[in-house]
């Protein structure tokens, strides 16, 4: 009877010794950045203030993993945000649920306020999550919520509905808004370490000129390349971001730590910036500034290899893609000018020789056309010569030495 109990006792406490025994990777991220209002021209695409209302986002993980976490964001707020509710499911089309709907906690609550300025961590939920699989996450807003804290480009439709539906198969869209809201990252667990790679990036990361709903951004595309190998990925491009100066998100001499390094799981990073530094002065967005200097870019892909290097990670630098004609016919002008176009070539031969990075991805080389060598190649081009079509993200991620990106990991 004794050894019964004792056997009963073991079948009782080894799952949740082997529960608290794993490794927590971040799997899919989205950096938040602050709203604006007519400093920049460009419109914001989310309500002012919303409340008494279930939002839906989908988001396609990179790692898989045997149970998960979510991280809400308040980064920018400058109010409590309440959680009146929230749930995971796995994904079906559309938005639906592809599974049961499973509700979240938080320090075993089901309903919290994110603090202004703060992230919300929620409790391990037991879901398995399968590499490369779609989730949707549901929060209710049960009160009237200003929205200062977003990612613009989310490049997914929101769903939602009045009223809490966290549970509801299916909600209809949310109007056009394509933005992340509130939601920053997802957690997966898993019994053995798995390294990660941070993407910092731009607009070109982002995924400007990928396909709506269709995963097609350069980060998505390594992710489906890494996934036989067990590595993750996450997303830390902001439309507009600059290296050096604040733009439609903050620096990334600013932000590298928080998107990037101090992630669950990072091992790598890759950085491709600098393009927004070089046009925005003169343009519609920084009209009256003069250009950036080439020794202040070096000194700042410096800094954030020195950042890399401290914390153990590889840093992987990427020349800057072509962009004549870049933007034309839209409401930014004199985006690209000859000045601009020089200090470009200057950048990426230092990137290409100096050395500093640990290993170099030539998108440059890759992208550009071979009979107008500062233009995108056609095929690439998503139309607005700045940003590449879903061809063109898969070019990029393709272009990527796996074994270089991962040496030493």
């Amino acid at each position: 009877m004794r050894r019964l109990l004792f056997v009963a006792l073991i079948a009782l406490v080894a799952p949740l010794v082997l529960a608290e025994d794993g490794h927590w990777q971040a799997t899919w991220s989205a950096s938040p950045q602050r709203t604006w209002g007519r400093e920049v021209p460009l419109p914001v695409g989310v309500p002012a203030v919303i409340g008494n209302h279930t939002l839906r986002q989908v988001v396609k993980v990179s790692l898989g993993g045997r149970r998960l976490r979510i991280a809400l964001s308040n980064t920018y707020g400058s109010q409590p945000v309440a959680i009146g509710g929230a749930a995971v499911a796995l994904a079906a089309p559309g938005g639906r649920l592809g599974g049961a709907s499973h509700r979240l906690t938080f320090s075993g609550q089901p309903t919290a306020y994110i603090a202004p300025g703060a992230q919300l961590l929620s409790d391990p939920l037991d879901l398995a999550v399968p590499a490369l699989g779609e989730l949707t996450v549901s929060l209710y807003l049960p009160q009237p919520t200003v929205i200062e804290s977003f990612h613009w480009d989310g490049k997914q439709r929101v769903y939602g509905e009045p009223g809490e539906q966290v549970d509801a198969v299916r909600l209809p869209p949310e109007g056009k808004v394509e933005a992340r809201l509130f939601l920053a990252d997802v957690l997966v667990e898993s019994v053995e370490p798995r390294p990660v790679v941070a993407v910092l990036g731009d607009s070109i990361t982002d995924g400007r000129g990928a396909s709506l709903d269709g995963n097609q951004r350069w980060p998505d595309v390594l992710a489906q390349r890494l996934a036989t190998r067990k590595v993750g990925v996450i997303n830390a491009g902001i439309s507009g971001a600059r290296l050096l100066s604040d733009g439609m998100g903050q620096s990334a001499l600013v932000r590298f730590e928080r998107d990037a390094l101090d992630k669950p799981g990072v091992k790598a990073a890759i950085v491709l910036l600098g393009i927004n530094d070089i046009s925005w002065p003169g343009s519609t967005f920084a009209p009256n500034n003069p250009l950036v200097q080439f020794e202040d870019l070096v000194a700042g892909y410096r800094q954030l290899i020195a950042q890399a290097h401290v914390r153990g990670v590889r840093i992987v630098g990427a020349t800057l893609l072509p962009f004549e004609r870049a933007l034309s016919g839209s409401v930014v002008e004199n985006y690209h000018a000859a000045n601009k176009e020089a200090l470009r070539q200057q950048v990426n031969r230092w990137i290409r020789e100096s050395g500093e990075f640990d290993a170099v991805i030539d998108l440059d080389a890759r992208l550009r056309d071979p009979a107008r060598p500062l233009r995108l190649l056609p095929a690439y081009d998503s139309g607005d010569h700045l940003h590449p079509g879903d061809a063109g993200n898969r070019a990029m991620a393709e272009s990527v030495d796996l074994d270089a990106l991962l040496q030493g990991l």
